[in-house]
């Protein structure tokens, strides 16, 4: 019998592309907009009963992203609901998309990779919520016993392909393509998170990005990824 998971957001990219990828493993409930609202806390009481884990992606980007300088409640309120709702009905696992925004990621640093437990450095508004939202995480996994896992996701887009730089003096566009997340290491990571048999100490944050040649990310992580795609090989 397939396990039981739930992906909130499951329309978006993300969700989209991992609905197609875990469809023969897992039964897959989604809850998205107009149908299930995610800021309702009592809709997740009643949705997630009997499921095994949680896949958060729902995020309202149109107010709260990396460009837009501002916050939006509903977010907060959506990563809150779905933790409470994991503990009070069972749900042994939560995983929810965080950002490669929750710490600066596309200005020059020398030295070490980046790594998900350093300091964070977030490059906006929306990294803020981000690493809101591991803290919060961290603390429902210590003090109530879920599972969590935060995705610091890169760049994954809906045809596949990494960022193209028409500027090899603009940083950011460098910096975007060097996050890249194909679609098949997309999958195989949730599919890792979801596989192992425990979180260590019920918490992790990794980072959600391919094996690129320019990465400036330390992609060790405690569920056994290995990221098998390369940015500058497509």
């Amino acid at each position: 019998m397939k396990q039981e998971i739930v992906i909130t957001g499951s329309e978006g990219v993300i969700g989209t592309v991992l609905k197609k990828g875990l469809a023969d493993k897992y039964d897959i409930t989604p809850l998205d907009l107009p149908k299930t609202d995610v800021r309702d806390y009592n809709t997740l009481l009643q949705a997630f009963p009997g499921h095994f884990a949680v896949i958060h992606l729902a995020w309202d980007t149109k107010t709260d992203n990396f460009t837009s300088e501002r916050l939006n409640p509903d977010n907060m309120r959506m990563y809150e609901n779905v933790y409470r709702a994991c503990v009070q009905t069972g749900v042994r696992r939560a995983i929810l998309a965080s950002s490669v925004h929750a710490d600066m990621f596309h200005k020059p640093r020398g030295g070490d990779l980046v790594g998900p437990h350093q300091l964070s450095h977030p490059d906006s508004p929306y990294g803020v919520n981000k690493v809101a939202m591991e803290k919060l995480g961290e603390w429902y996994a210590k003090n109530k016993g879920l599972e969590v896992v935060c995705i610091r996701f890169g760049g994954v887009g809906p045809n596949n392909k990494p960022a193209k730089v028409t500027d090899p003096n603009n940083l950011f566009q460098v910096a975007e393509r060097n996050v890249w997340l194909s679609h098949r290491d997309c999958i195989s990571l949730i599919q890792k998170c979801l596989e192992v048999e425990t979180i260590p100490d019920n918490f992790a944050i990794i980072y959600g990005i391919s094996n690129n040649s320019r990465r400036i990310h330390d992609l060790s992580n405690p569920v056994g990824w290995i990221p098998q795609d390369d940015c500058e090989e497509i």
